[in-house]
């Protein structure tokens, strides 16, 4: 709970910090039906006719970071003209209203979206001049419920080393944790906060003995969701709260060891039948370890869920997550855990697959099973201080149609393009009727 209430407090003043200091204007465009001419003198049975609703359309200028790089060399294309850039959406190609690119952290508008259409009686501010720098905005997303205390030294070892080779000088930050460390660093420009805030984090992820010696199989998988789902929820909040935001590039450095609703079955199962002294076979068809299996099923289907939200609100805020596993190459299991070695690949293959899953979906990548994790914040550095901007305004007025397909093509030659590959249309909250 006190984490819970840490993470609160990171959200309100995170989100106002970030808005203040960016000086983000929204792309957000709402128009109205002009008012109707005045009628003739009507009927007083015209009178009772029941008036006609009015609709308000919403407008947004949908924006998506792309990185496209030479495919042999693998270098940056910095030269390309908007319109070597086609932008299809659900395969129905766009007209694109911007594009601006950032090379090197620095800022070039190529093409300025048209401005929106001005209401009467509404007076705009004037446009925020353009800074020829492009500070970039990260989330550094501890899940130390996910995290073993053996990595802990590792892990304090990965956020010192992001102050060398990712965050730099003019880019936001924000940290927070999702267990005991209790980290909730709103949003800075001060980087020396990375350091003293590392020192703060310590693992406290179960330990796959944990895991198995439990004395109730279906009380640890409740525990293992809950822990889940503390995590998935606070990512969620944290990078909804970037779709204020356009115009900067933004990162979640998404710090765990992955997950898993059903880890070392065989081996909770042989644990079972060596307390109840029994045989592992007699207990195969066991009412309560079949009603313990049916739950974890169902516990799976929950996990790729919350995964599909968590990816869905990074889309929407034009977001990539970056996912790191500190556990870096995994060689074995620890002796005392006495893991069965089938479960332990599977284990380690289902966790480390959920990371990937979160990183590919959203135009990120995951750095799991390396022991170089600095190769990696190198990596994503260049990605996010290389790319374009492209924006559009959708050709699909359907607004039951809210999850849409991307696809960014570039038509020089030879080259590689990476972009996100959908969105998902935010909610309109429609006024209650009186």
């Amino acid at each position: 709970m006190m984490a819970m209430r840490h993470t609160a407090k990171f959200l309100s003043t995170g989100a106002v910090a970030l808005l203040l200091a960016a000086g983000v204007s929204s792309h957000s465009v709402r128009a109205q039906a002009p008012p109707p001419q005045a009628p003739p003198p009507a009927s007083p049975a015209a009178n009772t006719a029941p008036q006609q609703p009015t609709f308000r359309v919403s407008v947004d200028l949908v924006t998506t970071d792309v990185i496209p790089r030479d495919e042999r060399s693998e270098q940056f294309i910095a030269d390309l003209k908007v319109n070597e850039f086609e932008i299809f959406e659900d395969g129905v190609k766009q007209d694109i209203a911007s594009m601006e690119l950032i090379h090197g952290g620095r800022a070039y508008n190529v093409k300025a979206p048209p401005p929106a259409p001005v209401q009467e009686g509404i007076i705009l501010p004037r446009s925020r001049p353009t800074n020829d720098t492009a500070g970039r905005i990260f989330l550094i997303f501890i899940d130390d419920l996910h995290l073993d205390f053996q990595q802990t030294p590792r892990l304090r070892t990965l956020l010192k080393d992001m102050l060398k080779n990712l965050i730099h000088d003019g880019d936001m930050f924000g940290m927070v944790s999702t267990g005991t460390s209790s980290i909730s660093q709103q949003l800075t420009y001060d980087r020396q906060i990375l350091e003293s805030v590392a020192n703060k984090v310590t693992g406290g992820g179960l330990k796959p003995s944990e895991i198995i010696s439990s004395s109730n199989g279906v009380g640890q998988a409740s525990e293992l969701r809950h822990r889940a789902h503390v995590a998935f929820e606070t990512a969620y909040d944290l990078v909804n709260n970037l779709q204020k935001i356009n115009n900067r590039r933004k990162a979640v450095i998404y710090i765990s060891s992955g997950y898993d609703f059903n880890p070392f079955e065989r081996s909770r199962l042989e644990k079972t039948a060596e307390r109840t002294q029994m045989q592992a076979s007699d207990l195969e068809n066991d009412p309560f370890i079949m009603q313990e299996r049916s739950t974890n099923a169902l516990n799976e289907s929950d996990l790729i869920r919350e995964e599909a939200e968590l990816t869905r609100a990074a889309n929407r805020a034009n977001a990539s997550l970056y996912t790191i596993d500190p556990r870096g190459l995994v060689a074995g299991q620890d002796m005392a855990d006495e893991v069965n070695m089938q479960d332990w690949n599977e284990y380690l293959r289902e966790s480390q697959d959920s990371l990937r899953v979160l990183a590919e979906n959203t135009g990120g990548f995951a750095i799991v099973n390396q022991n170089d994790l600095v190769k990696g914040l190198k990596r994503i550095d260049a990605e996010t201080s290389d790319y374009y901007i492209i924006g559009y305004y959708s050709k699909n007025p359907d607004p039951l149609r809210r999850t849409r397909q991307l696809e960014v093509r570039v038509t020089r030659p030879n080259i590689d393009v990476k972009h996100r590959t959908s969105y998902t249309l935010r909610q309109v909250a429609v006024p209650a009727a009186k």
